[in-house]
């Protein structure tokens, strides 16, 4: 047989597809009349596009400036993005168009608008099999919004973290305005619910709204050599299973780039298991400045008027807990350091995460807090964290204000939780002072480190644990601090080796 050089294109395409099968039917969006000049809108080329490969084909999207509102992903279908091919969130102020509504009938009680919502998207998929989005090209959330509504639970406690206490109400209602005002609106780049069998690999997202990538309830998910550079949170996994994120550079200064959460939002408790974030990294630079390339640290604080972000974290919506999660061989950059939270009810559980590198770290490097906030139906309990291994962790430039710390609460400790092989070293500054402070349990708070305010330890502070082991931990300070460099508050079964405390 003779190949024409076509022939060879398309063979090499369809042997790194994440479904090859896809490549029996191809599909060009020109063909069905997309532009991709920046100023046309291609939303309807793209959805007949989708439509017409739904069931087994991959639509090429080739290099060009793609104008679209929602994008609506159809089963075993792959979207190919060509290096060089741009799809632009359009904006409804300017454009003539709009996203597709909110679902309706959410009841968005105990999460929030954006948690709670996935059709107002740039691309969006519910119950999809075989779905997948590949690179090289650039996913641009340029007119999505990056606010929405809070939760309408009515106890309100913990809604927020403690360092927007001083915000007035006209400052909070800019970050989250009336639910009224986001219809037409976008606030996610991709939202997946209840889908299996998808892939996102090999593309680049920029400024992509309160969420690039939203998966909830989605099972046997890759997320795969991304770059994201965006101005909220970046890759949030809800109540998911069976996922791998690899080799993902992601930048949020205001929010967190990879959270693993099990929240309500699909009216019940659903555990988030079997996770592995493994050879990514995470920053807070300046929004925009890890694509070009300039990793500027100017900006000091994020929006809820705490230090950058750009961190991984479990947490904070929490009902239906962990299980199996294994984070490792990770970088963090400029941001907050590694939290493992649950304050909902739910329980977390078989948490490993290992070879961890942190530089320039913007509050605490380790942060594990067992909380009561119980925002969730009448019966939400107190839920627990225990097994949870961290090791071989290495972290400069700390934030003197803020410690490794574990904060369980009484008669809940945290529990069965091993540090091995951490080196911390601290900016340093703590004064006699600050090694009077007791902080208050603050059951009920939003978890974040700052909650406590300035510790009265530098290096590791413990309280409300049991059944601690910590081998091999070296703490030190640039520049003198007059704390003690570890306290444990109602701590059992402490064991210590290797460790001079």
């Amino acid at each position: 047989m003779n190949w024409t050089r076509r022939d060879l294109a398309l063979g090499l395409m369809a042997a790194a597809l994440p479904f090859p099968a896809h490549a029996a039917r191809l599909f060009d969006v020109r063909r069905f009349g997309a532009r991709g000049d920046g100023r046309t809108l291609d939303t309807a080329a793209f959805n007949a596009a989708i439509a017409a490969a739904a069931g087994g084909g991959t639509v090429i999207v080739p290099p060009g400036r793609y104008l679209c509102f929602s994008i609506r992903l159809k089963s075993k279908v792959t979207l190919q993005l060509a290096k060089g091919a741009i799809i632009e969130a359009a904006d409804p102020a300017r454009h003539s168009g709009s996203y597709d509504l909110p679902e309706s009938g959410v009841e968005q009680l105990y999460q929030d608008f954006g948690h709670s919502h996935w059709h107002n998207s740039l691309l969006w998929g519910d119950d999809v099999v075989e779905v997948a989005i590949t690179g090289p090209g650039l996913i641009d959330g340029a007119g999505l919004t990056r606010n929405g509504p809070g939760a309408r639970w009515k106890a309100q406690t913990g809604e927020r973290p403690l360092s927007m206490q001083g915000m007035s109400q006209r400052q909070i209602d800019q970050l989250e305005p009336a639910t009224a005002a986001m219809n037409g609106q976008g606030n996610k780049a991709i939202a997946l619910k209840n889908g299996r069998d998808i892939v996102l690999s090999g593309f680049t997202m920029r400024q992509c709204g309160h969420f690039a990538i939203l998966a909830t309830r989605t099972r046997h998910l890759a997320i795969r050599d991304l770059t994201i550079d965006t101005d909220r949170d970046g890759i949030d996994l809800d109540c998911v299973r069976d996922v791998v994120v690899e080799r993902c550079r992601v930048n949020t200064p205001n929010d967190d780039a990879i959270v693993v959460k099990s929240s309500y939002a699909l009216g019940h408790a659903v555990a988030a298991e079997n996770i592995v974030i493994r050879h990514c990294a995470v920053s807070g630079f300046d929004l925009g400045t890890l694509l070009d390339g300039t990793r500027r640290t100017t900006q000091d604080l994020a929006p809820d008027r705490d230090r950058v972000t750009g961190r991984i974290k479990l947490g904070t919506e929490s009902n239906g807990g962990y299980r199996n999660v294994l984070i490792e061989d990770c970088s963090f950059t400029h941001c907050r350091g590694l939290a493992l939270e649950t304050v909902d009810g739910g329980v977390m559980e078989q948490i490993v995460a290992r070879r961890l590198t942190m530089t320039d770290v913007t509050t605490a490097p380790l942060f594990l807090r067992l909380g009561d906030r119980r925002r969730g139906p009448a019966g939400t309990g107190i839920g627990a964290i225990r097994d949870v291994t961290i090791e071989d962790v290495t972290a400069t430039g700390i934030d003197h204000r803020y410690p490794a710390a574990l904060a369980g609460l009484p008669d809940h400790p945290i529990e069965h939780v091993t540090l091995r092989n951490i080196a911390l070293t601290y900016r340093g500054g703590g004064t006699t002072e600050d090694a009077a402070n007791r902080p208050e349990e603050h059951a009920s708070a939003y978890p974040e480190p700052s909650m406590f305010g300035t510790l009265p330890a530098w290096g590791l502070w413990l309280r409300h644990a049991r059944d601690v082991t910590i081998d091999g931990l070296r703490l030190e300070t640039a520049t003198p601090d007059a704390r003690p460099r570890f306290l444990a508050d109602h701590v059992d079964r402490l064991s210590v080796h290797n460790t001079q405390l």
